[in-house]
């Protein structure tokens, strides 16, 4: 992070078999930095990562500063935009396998992301998402697979960010989780990813 700006965050073990697979009982949370952005028809590089994979998102944007916990009824107060979005995860463990401890201080195994366009007055509870790898559906699932409710992970990321003192500021990004599992980027060349009213997004992937 040296030289970058946070910029948001991301919100982790939102599915309830991810937290029975790791014997907890609650979501964890990392830290999106400006030099983990790729834009929406950019690309990435694999060399610049140990072995990356790509999942599925919704990114939600704050519109405003946010001092307190906001309930599930009103958390569409502090919501400015949502999209499409893919973040990539990357670990320094071989093969994803680590305890609690270790992924937490691995920043939740996020590596980057891409957000698509922005939107606004879109309810994102139950929207087919896919990702595709060349044109080909490797991944698809429903929204409602983040917490049964998207919306619940960013009430979650409020209530963690704001005990552990760090600030919510106008603006800032927050990846709800994934609406599948990860896919490992291997042999890629292009990632989409789209789901209902929210639009595709493209990630090239240089070798």
């Amino acid at each position: 992070m040296r030289g970058a700006s946070r910029v948001g965050l991301k919100m982790g073990f939102t599915s309830k078999a991810k937290m029975d697979q790791m014997g907890v009982h609650d979501v964890i949370w990392g830290r999106l930095t400006s030099d983990m952005e790729y834009q929406s028809g950019g690309t990435l590089n694999k060399q610049d990562f140990i072995h990356p994979r790509a999942e599925p998102e919704i990114a939600f944007r704050l519109k405003k500063d946010v001092n307190e916990v906001v309930g599930l009824a009103d958390i569409h107060t502090v919501i400015d935009s949502v999209a499409i979005a893919v973040e990539i995860i990357d670990s320094r463990y071989e093969n994803f396998k680590f305890s609690l401890e270790d992924v937490i201080a691995d920043n939740c195994s996020s590596a980057g992301f891409v957000i698509g366009d922005w939107k606004q007055g879109v309810d994102v509870r139950n929207l087919n998402m896919e990702m595709s790898f060349d044109g080909t559906v490797i991944q698809s699932g429903n929204s409602n697979a983040i917490l049964d409710n998207p919306y619940q992970s960013i009430v979650d990321a409020i209530r963690l960010s704001l005990s552990h003192g760090e600030s919510l500021s106008a603006g800032l990004i927050i990846l709800a989780g994934a609406a599948t599992p990860a896919s490992y980027i291997k042999d890629v060349k292009t990632i989409t990813a789209n789901a209902d009213s929210l639009g595709l997004l493209t990630l090239n992937i240089a070798e």
